[in-house]
């Protein structure tokens, strides 16, 4: 049975490829525009998928990060597909446990991904292998979306606590 859809994530490489994660954890393709859809959640954990991102860079990768909180569960969920959902693999590699709200890909390199946990910032330089902490200027609080400017190329960080950080990312690319 479908979920609630608590993320859509349109390919800027495909026209009408589109993915949607649901709150039971399921991850749905479309490939037409929505006409038909395909599961692609094989392998994932059946938690709250909070965010779907397709890759802006390479046509079939695709993250999903999922959280447990509901269930009293702060796992890590962090994953990755090269082939549209067919496969996953974890990407957590070494992030605290706490839940993961949002992952966004760096528009100027594929190997720059950012995460928004309930307790901060986290970035990879190398597409998931390894995390740096970007918390040392930001407060400790949850942060549910992440934005990189297109211009200025800072990260906009939006927190539950209903405030907005900048941070330069130029030298993370």
């Amino acid at each position: 049975p479908l979920g609630v859809i608590t993320s859509i994530a349109e390919s800027h490489l495909q026209q009408g490829l589109i993915y949607v994660g649901l709150d039971n954890g399921q991850v749905h393709r479309t490939t037409d525009d929505g006409r038909t859809w395909t599961t692609c959640y094989d392998g994932l954990p059946r938690k709250w998928v909070s965010r779907v991102e397709v890759s802006q860079h390479e046509l079939g990768t695709v993250y999903v990060s999922l959280t447990g909180y509901r269930d009293d569960d702060f796992t890590t969920y962090l994953y990755r597909s090269t082939n549209q959902g067919a496969t996953w693999s974890s990407i957590a590699n070494h992030l605290p446990s706490e839940s993961v709200n949002v992952i966004r890909e760096d528009p100027r390199s594929p190997q720059v991904l950012y995460v928004g946990t309930d307790l901060g910032v986290y970035v990879s330089t190398n597409r998931g292998e390894s995390w740096q902490s970007l918390c040392a200027s930001l407060p400790t609080t949850p942060v549910h979306d992440l934005a990189i400017h297109p211009v200025e190329h800072k990260l906009v960080i939006g927190t539950h606590g209903r405030s907005v950080f900048m941070l330069d990312v130029k030298a993370m690319v």
